[in-house]
């Protein structure tokens, strides 16, 4: 099943700017590993927001709901979740 997933990341601004690299560098690994499995299929930078729009790959909404929450950013994060379907019109015929 194909989802967007809009990410809109919040950290405070109080917080330690090393713990803050930290996480973000667990969330750019976490992010390659699962764009090399073939769950995080797209992603794209919001511009002038710290946010992503992306398309993922998963079993169930259950499934990427555990994936979405393994994000290190997660506790920070506001995530609009849109299930996508095949268009009819779509050329390639994947949807």
């Amino acid at each position: 099943m194909l989802f967007q997933v809009e990410m809109t990341v919040s950290i405070p601004h109080d917080w330690n700017a090393e713990a803050v690299a930290r996480l973000q560098a667990e969330e750019k690994q976490y992010c390659h590993k699962l764009q090399r499995e073939g769950k995080w299929l797209h992603i794209w930078r919001v511009v002038g927001r710290y946010a992503n729009v992306s398309i993922f790959d998963a079993a169930s909404n259950d499934e990427l709901h555990d994936l979405l929450r393994q994000l290190p950013l997660f506790p920070f994060m506001q995530i609009t979740v849109t299930p996508l379907a095949r268009h009819p019109s779509s050329l390639d015929g994947a949807g």
